[in-house]
């Protein structure tokens, strides 16, 4: 408390009652499969108007290699692909050693969280700098995306925008390497009427048209997943791309006031204009269905706002409501582990090795 200030006049509570005036205008309703079609099609299309997809310019991809590292069991390749006009997207490719070239193989799409860009999602620890973040931040934690590697999945990282070797000019020394200008690109996203979850998820789009050019992608086996800001990404992706065949989220999947209202100090690319008058989690859930989604969420995990993991299961059930109407009940599950805020991955290859 301060001790100059006897009295904060805050507006937290009107925003509050403003949320439940307006909220979910166009949520998840339907009675049976044609009106969930029906519900889908106009959901989706409001979706890609809110994220400001519509205002994304397409353009040749122009891939390039930039270099290829052999590792342990598997090639990591750095490639670039232009998204837009003179926007460019580092992608890490991680190849399997096994896999033959002209082969049709499957494809995980690992975005990452808010931690080091593509480096620490694709395990890049023979890099000193991430094995030095990874060791003070992460010691002990698997990289799922090597255990994909292992199993014979083609596994691409790319950086989102404000991220790796996406950071703009404010944030570009070894002392920001873990972290990202999301706030100043979404001021920017904002007052030009696009989103910077918009612009993520518009990249990813771009990364799965790249895919379906590959020789050694199977373009009908393709899955996304990841942490926190990771699992944001493949969650909008799936809503809006069903190239994608199934996904994985991890620590995002909470409803939106009290995960963002109430925490309205997290990271912006969490914040999409005019969204909450439409929709909440569990809708766009619910416009992934049928596609097998997991959900891993953690008991402990402070994002999950005041009611912790009842914010999460209230989403979930609207989603489900969704998959059991299509008859597909057993494609969605919500996996509660024991920790916080992290990537636990106790059902994830079982999941991965079921769906896709």
């Amino acid at each position: 408390m301060s001790k100059y200030i006897e009295k904060f006049y805050t507006i937290t509570e009107h925003m509050s009652q403003v949320f439940d005036r307006t909220a979910r205008k166009m949520g998840f309703s339907a009675g049976n499969r044609e009106q969930y079609e029906i519900w889908k099609k106009n959901a989706r299309a409001k979706v890609i108007e809110l994220l400001g997809l519509d205002l994304m310019e397409t353009c040749d991809l122009k891939p390039e290699l930039l270099e290829s590292v052999r590792l342990d069991g598997y090639r990591r390749d750095k490639i670039i692909i232009q998204t837009e006009p003179d926007v460019w997207m580092p992608v890490y490719c991680l190849i399997p050693d096994n896999i033959k070239t002209t082969g049709k193989n499957p494809v995980f799409v690992m975005p990452h969280g808010h931690a080091a860009g593509k480096y620490l999602a694709a395990g890049a620890i023979d890099i000193p700098i991430v094995k030095e973040l990874h060791d003070r931040h992460f010691s002990g934690k698997p990289f799922f995306s090597i255990e994909l590697v292992k199993e014979g999945y083609i596994v691409f990282c790319p950086d989102a925008r404000g991220a790796g070797e996406r950071r703009e000019w404010m944030k570009q020394s070894d002392d920001d390497f873990m972290g990202n200008t999301h706030y100043a690109l979404n001021n920017m996203a904002i007052s030009l009427g696009y989103s910077l979850a918009g612009m993520m998820t518009w990249d990813l789009i771009r990364l799965i048209d790249y895919i379906q050019t590959r020789e050694d992608c199977d373009p009908g086996r393709i899955a996304c997943g990841g942490i926190s800001g990771g699992g944001m990404q493949s969650v909008w992706l799936a809503a809006v791309d069903d190239r994608v065949k199934c996904v994985i989220t991890s620590g995002y999947f909470y409803g939106f006031k009290e995960s963002f209202l109430e925490l309205s100090g997290n990271c912006p690319c969490n914040f999409v204009p005019n969204l909450w008058k439409y929709f909440d989690m569990g809708d766009i859930g619910a416009l992934i269905a049928p596609k097998p989604l997991l959900i891993e969420s953690g008991i402990k995990d402070h994002l999950s706002g005041k009611s912790g993991i009842e914010n999460v299961k209230s989403q979930v059930e609207i989603a489900k409501q969704a998959y059991k109407l299509l008859g597909v009940e057993d494609r969605i599950y919500n996996h509660i582990h024991s920790g916080g805020h992290e990537w636990n991955g106790e059902k994830s290859m079982e999941f991965i090795r079921k769906w896709l």
